[in-house]
């Protein structure tokens, strides 16, 4: 593995963290500042939103800087970001900053995602996304359950504390092992702005917003449907959290090598398995062997999508590489945003929380439509404006 990408994954760890923990936090953080389930929930759909909006407008104000001098800013506004959320006094301000913390995610893995594609052969660039993005599923391993422990146990606001130290060790990480070398940013951002014409890209990005979307249908609360449903305590939450973690290390292994491999087949399996888990956890989730077992098995489709959906954008836009890439994390957290919100829009409607999984399943036949879609221009030969503008 070249140094850098474990610069790289070092932070993305750090970014994991405070991305997912909230999930695990929700009953605490809801019971603290009075308010319900579902209002805590949409923590999770302001972080996502904040990523969205704050990747673009990132993307463009960072587009002439350096690549490292931009990753180490975004670095540091997570910091500040963490911080703001370890003193939030309520609610509101608790969502604001986490909307501040949001803002850093989208460019940084938006932009980290090309360096670590330029480090290695073409044949290998899957793989190596899928590598940087293994301190993301490390964060779902050890950070979000170790977070979710100090939580319960020194109250939620510990957590962020410690996550704004590990956004320091991240900062060093990059300052020392990024090299200089691939750091030049785009020379012309009006350039970059034509992959907006594309049709592929913009089919590229709903596949992702609508294929994790599914997700996070259910992940939001995956706390309170252990708890409520499946009958876990709060500590055996923790513990299921790992499993997922798991899941989620194997499943962005898996989707990086398959990803290299075929593509577009690849993705329309992974989502076919997804769909499918979703409707067996509806079923499973009410007994704690077979929840436990479903979460860790969910755990690797889930994150399989990632590093193919990732690629697929970069491949249809190689002419635009960092607003592309970046685009496209923010796609991922309009996905989260969109499940965080329907899951929640669910609850509100009076329907139990075992009901989440089959919205999640519908999510993810949709996804897979547009997948196949893509694909099918791809066969035509529609799809290739992104390839012959980089040709030329």
């Amino acid at each position: 593995m070249p140094i850098p990408l474990l610069a790289l994954a070092i932070s993305a760890f750090a970014i994991g963290t405070t991305e997912f923990v909230i999930m695990g936090l929700l009953p605490d953080v809801a019971r603290d500042l009075a308010v319900s389930i579902p209002s805590a929930g949409f923590l999770v759909t302001g972080y996502a939103l904040g990523v969205a909006v704050g990747a673009p407008l990132l993307a463009v104000l960072t587009a002439k800087m350096p690549r490292k001098l931009a990753l180490q800013l975004l670095m540091g506004v997570f910091i500040v970001g963490n911080v703001l959320c370890a003193v939030a006094p309520g609610y509101s301000m608790l969502m604001v900053a986490r909307v501040v913390t949001s803002f850093a995610h989208g460019s940084f893995f938006g932009i980290g995602a090309v360096v670590a594609a330029s480090l290695v052969p073409a044949e290998k660039r899957a793989s190596a996304i899928a590598l940087m993005f293994t301190g993301l599923t490390l964060a779902n391993v050890l950070g979000v359950p170790f977070g979710t422990f100090i939580g319960q146990e020194f109250g939620w606001r510990a957590t962020f504390w410690i996550v704004a130290g590990l956004g320091v060790v991240s900062l060093i990480g990059v300052a020392a092992l990024v090299p200089n070398k691939h750091d030049s940013g785009p020379s012309n951002l009006g350039h970059e702005l034509l992959v907006l014409k594309e049709p592929q890209v913009w089919l590229a990005l709903a596949m992702t917003v609508l294929g994790f979307g599914g997700v996070f249908v259910v992940f939001t609360y995956i706390a309170p449907i252990l708890e409520q449903v499946s009958g876990f305590s709060p500590h055996g939450v923790t513990l299921v959290l790992v499993l997922f973690g798991v899941g989620l290390t194997i499943g962005n292994t898996v989707g990086g090598k398959l990803a290299d491999r075929a593509l577009m087949p690849s993705l329309m399996g992974i989502l076919v398995a997804l769909a499918i888990i979703m409707a067996v956890f509806a079923k499973t989730s009410h007994n704690q062997m077979l929840a436990a077992i479903t979460i860790f098995i969910w755990g690797i489709a889930a994150f399989a999508t990632v590093p193919p959906l990732q690629t697929r954008v970069v491949e249809k836009a190689r002419h635009a590489p960092n607003l592309a890439s970046t685009l496209n994390i923010g796609a991922f957290n309009l996905g989260n945003a969109g499940g965080a919100w329907l899951g929640g829009v669910v609850l509100t409607q009076g329907h139990p929380l075992d009901s989440l999984p089959w919205v999640a399943a519908v999510v993810a036949v949709v996804a897979l439509g547009v997948t196949w879609y893509a694909a099918r221009l791809d066969r035509s030969g529609q799809g290739a404006g992104a390839g012959a503008v980089d040709a030329v």
